[in-house]
């Protein structure tokens, strides 16, 4: 699934001129949303001189999310920080051209320091990015995709470097380099916001205000690409920075291995668990990676105690894929049990909660391969598409267990099933809005579309 720092007056990481959204130019504080962890960043603030006018835009792009407010930055000749050394970060970050930057790849192929199974995954990325970015018709596409792929490759071959791991409560590293920032800013021009909508906006507001009285508020949603936080994020930023920055996604482990995909995850509050789509990969691990998954229902549980939390869940286990016959894009059905997990650790928290069924159509600009598989380093396509997301007022489960003859066996499946139902509802808005090029006349009465970066 990122804050710009308010020591840097504007924004200038690479974007699409022509669709931009808004972007909050300091740093919003919003510390109730999320419970405090501590975490360790690994990189140095170094500062070397750039010769080019390109580098002193890609100069800039870093520096706006690189930022240590407890010291100032040491100087071009000081030490690196431990795993790091000190031309690590140059050897992608230098280049000036399209040809330097995939020739950076063969060097470290070579150096012995880059598998070739990353390596390739790399380049492809980057063709694919830039394909999709060159759809956009952005007149400086080719300096966006270059200072962003730069930076992209950077972050990646660092980590192979110098691997992370993932604690099961992830709090979403922001410095002294702000992985957030370096999320939205890569997804950012992928979306065609003239052709992109929120469904009752007016719904976030309400949410906003529950959060700051305590309450937890749970967004279950259909699930579609590895960029969701990010298009959930793009798409509140103008109107709902402190939404868009601080919620909390309950993540599949592949999301934390996949060396192309960590550096983005590492820019998100996370609660780590195993999909159900991927339990019995390895038989000899299920055991494991269920008691691993009990952990963080109890991190949950302990986190929706203290109130103030907001939390993302795909009750489908993973991401939506195309019908067969049809190649058309519907929300995979969600799972009752997980849809239960989720409302009994709400409503038994102790703090006022409520469960928003939530929306999201964004297929386009990163579908899934279409079928799930085992093995990690899955092809990324890529695309510029408009792109939307709705909610809906909850669902009450006590209403529909009263109306149950037997509710204990029979209300878990109904509340499902409405919730479900409900996501349905608002996904056909969305796709009569964008891929009927319908617009904003495909509100409903239920469902009132709108452009709130305009």
């Amino acid at each position: 699934m990122f804050i710009l720092s308010s020591s840097s007056p504007t924004t200038t990481f690479f974007i699409s001129t022509a669709t931009t959204t808004p972007t909050p130019k300091a740093r919003v504080s919003f510390s109730s949303f999320v419970s405090s962890s501590s975490s360790s960043v690994r990189f140095c603030t170094r500062r070397q001189p750039f010769p080019s006018h390109f580098h002193s835009f890609k100069a800039s792009a870093m520096a706006e999310m690189l930022q240590d407010k407890e010291s100032p930055a040491p100087p071009p000749a000081a030490t690196t920080s431990p795993g790091e050394t000190s031309k690590d970060s140059r050897t992608f970050l230098n280049a000036t051209t399209e040809q330097e930057l995939l020739a950076g790849i063969t060097k470290e192929i070579e150096t012995g320091r880059l598998p070739s199974s990353v390596a390739s995954g790399m380049e492809e990325l980057y063709h694919n990015y830039k394909n999709a970015v060159f759809q956009s018709g952005n007149p400086r596409a080719d300096e966006i995709v270059l200072s962003n792929m730069a930076i992209v490759f950077d972050r990646v071959f660092y980590d192979v470097e110098d691997p992370f791991v993932f604690e099961p409560n992830h709090k979403a590293l922001r410095e002294p380099f702000d992985y957030y920032m370096f999320g939205q800013n890569y997804i950012r021009p992928l979306v065609d916001y003239r052709n992109s909508y929120v469904g009752n906006i007016s719904l976030f507001y309400e949410m906003e205000e529950k959060l700051q009285q305590g309450h937890n508020i749970v967004l279950m949603s259909n699930h579609q690409t590895e960029a969701d936080p990010a298009i959930i994020a793009l798409l509140l930023e103008a109107t709902n920075p402190r939404i868009a920055e601080n919620m909390t996604y309950v993540a599949g482990d592949r999301v934390l291995i996949d060396p192309l995909c960590k550096p983005f995850s590492m820019g998100r509050n996370l609660i780590c668990v195993y999909s159900k789509k991927h339990m019995t990969d390895v038989p000899e691990l299920v055991e494991m990676k269920r008691k691993a998954n009990t952990r963080s229902l109890k991190e949950m549980a302990l986190r929706l105690r203290g109130g103030s939390q907001l939390i993302w869940i795909a009750p489908s286990g993973g991401r939506d894929r195309p019908y067969p016959n049809t190649e058309d894009w519907y929300p995979a059905p969600f799972d009752t049990s997980s849809v239960d997990n989720m409302r009994r650790l709400v409503e038994h928290s102790g703090t006022p909660g409520h469960i928003y069924p939530m929306a999201l159509l964004c297929h386009n600009i990163m579908p899934p391969p279409p079928q799930v598989e085992k093995e990690i380093g899955e092809k990324r396509v890529i695309s510029f598409h408009g792109v939307g997301l709705s909610v809906s007022p909850g669902i009450s489960f006590s209403d529909i267990a009263t109306a149950c003859e037997n509710p204990e066996e029979q209300a878990k499946d109904l509340y499902t099933q409405a919730v479900y139902n409900v996501v349905m509802e608002q996904y056909n808005v969305l796709r009569s809005a964008i891929h009927a090029k319908q617009g904003l006349e495909a509100s409903t009465q239920s469902v009132s579309l709108s452009q709130p970066w305009n």
